[in-house]
């Protein structure tokens, strides 16, 4: 396996991000749309963007301490980068959130306003971008996505600053990534799109990824009357096969299921042999305080934090320190 070759530069800043095993440990709080929707549902009265800059506020001035890094976007989560724990790492995203749902594709797009070099001129140790990416789309709406992904790239590249591409996979023929049939066809949709991303062409320096099976398919893992699409044994394959597709340090979202089954994923992709790096944790740590914060308001939002939200970040951090790897493995310093 061949190394990544970091800057003594971007190395530095790999260094801020992680805890001290070299794991990154990251908090991820760079949702808007969503999470404006998910306050608004919970307020008596109309709180519009305060709302979301102010609940950052809180998820970052509670959680970092306890979190390696934070990554935060820069339209509404300025003010929350200024409220996190020294030696907290900062990632921000670049692009803008969601994608039109109007045009073909899921094309992505980038902040009009902003720059790496801007980025970085915040405090940011990465910048991180999302794309939505289907490995079996035309090579007309991929091409564009290729190109993209090149650009930013070769943006970090000329700033110095480490690279993290998020890929969430779909099916352009079927919009429903929750049903059996997409969990058939999950793991060749993952793995190859790190495989193809990890082309040094893209200048990417870490992966943020989805773990190659969903979970609630696993045998074991499924609920009761849920016939299983994978045995242990053919997930445990499909995530030992992901390690070995890149040759870049990788990490795991969380995709929104629940801390418990998040925790038990790590266990389990550990025992497949996966050599990840480490997590990009957001929704699984913080999403059950936001009713909280809604209806109840600071001092409720708060104590939820500083009680539940404090013990998934924690209990998750000791779940890292039995299952992750050091990403030092999979880079060398120019």
């Amino acid at each position: 396996m061949s190394k990544l070759q970091l800057s003594q530069g971007k190395f530095e800043h790999l260094k801020r991000l992680s805890n001290e095993e070299n794991v990154i440990g990251a908090l991820a709080i760079d949702q808007r749309g969503s999470l404006k929707k998910m306050i608004a549902a919970g307020s008596k009265e109309d709180r519009g963007d305060e709302g979301i800059i102010h609940y950052k506020e809180l998820v970052s001035e509670d959680l970092t301490p306890y979190a390696s890094s934070i990554l935060l976007d820069p339209e509404y989560g300025i003010p929350a980068m200024k409220l996190r724990a020294d030696g907290c790492g900062l990632i921000v995203a670049y692009e803008k959130t969601g994608y039109d749902a109007t045009e073909e594709g899921r094309l992505p797009d980038l902040l009009v306003n902003w720059s790496a070099k801007r980025i970085k001129e915040l405090g940011a140790d990465a910048v991180k971008v999302l794309l939505y990416y289907d490995i079996d789309e035309s090579n007309e709406i991929n091409d564009i996505k290729h190109a993209w992904v090149e650009r930013v790239g070769s943006e970090c590249l000329a700033e110095d600053i480490p690279y993290f591409l998020e890929i969430v996979t779909y099916d352009h023929k079927n919009a429903d990534v929750k049903t059996r049939e997409y969990a058939e066809v999950k793991p060749h949709k993952v793995n190859d799109a790190m495989r193809l991303f990890s082309d040094p062409r893209y200048n990417v320096d870490v992966l943020k990824v989805e773990v190659p099976v969903n979970m609630n398919f696993v045998e074991g893992f499924t609920e009761e009357g849920v016939e299983p699409v994978y045995s242990k044994d053919e997930a445990k394959f499909f995530f030992k096969a992901q390690s070995d597709v890149t040759d870049l340090p990788f990490i795991f979202l969380s995709a929104g299921v629940s801390a418990e089954l998040f925790q038990e994923t790590l266990v389990f992709a550990k025992e497949a042999g996966s050599a990840f790096n480490g997590v990009l944790c957001g929704r699984a740590t913080w999403k059950d305080s936001v009713p909280v914060y809604a209806t109840e308001g600071d001092e409720a939002g708060h104590k939820w934090l500083q009680s539940t939200g404090r013990k998934n970040i924690e209990d998750l951090n000791e779940v890292l320190k039995t299952t992750a790897t050091s990403w030092m493995e999979r880079v060398e310093v120019k």
